[in-house]
C-alpha cells in the first residue's frame, strides 16, 4: 500500500530541494526524520512536514504500521516562476527568477492495497 503527500508552489529552489530529497530517498521513516531534522535547510524543513503528512496519510486511511513504513519514492518537480525585477546600474533593470516546486512523497509498507 503505497500513499503520498504532495506540496505544491513550495517557494525553494528545485535545485536546492533536490540535493536534500537524495538523502531520504529509500530510507524508513525514522531515519528519513532523523536526517530532516540535523539538515540546517529551508528545504528539509519543507520536505519534512510533506513527509510527516505522507505517514499521517497512511495511518489514518490505511491504519498502516508507521514503524514499518520507508520512503518508497519522492521527487521534486519545477513550480511556476515568479518573474521580478532588480534595479541595475546605468538605469538598466535585471530580471531575477523566483522558482518554486512542486514536492511529492510517496510512503509505502511493501503490502498490497486491498479494495
Amino acid at each position: 500500500m503505497e500513499t503520498y503527500a504532495i506540496h505544491k508552489s513550495a517557494m525553494v529552489a528545485p535545485r536546492k530541494a533536490r540535493m536534500t530529497m537524495d538523502l531520504i530517498r529509500g530510507k524508513s521513516i525514522s531515519a528519513a526524520r532523523d536526517i530532516l531534522s540535523t539538515t540546517n535547510t529551508k528545504s528539509s524543513r519543507l520536505i519534512a512536514k510533506v513527509l510527516n503528512s505522507a505517514v499521517a496519510n497512511a495511518v489514518n486511511n490505511f491504519k498502516a504500521d508507521e514503524n514499518e513504513l520507508i520512503v518508497s519514492e519522492c521527487f521534486v518537480n519545477p513550480g511556476p516562476v515568479y518573474k521580478r525585477i532588480k534595479f541595475a546600474s546605468r538605469g538598466n533593470i535585471d530580471r531575477r527568477d523566483k522558482r518554486t516546486s512542486h514536492i511529492v512523497v510517496k510512503v509505502s509498507d511493501g503490502k498490497e492495497s486491498v479494495e
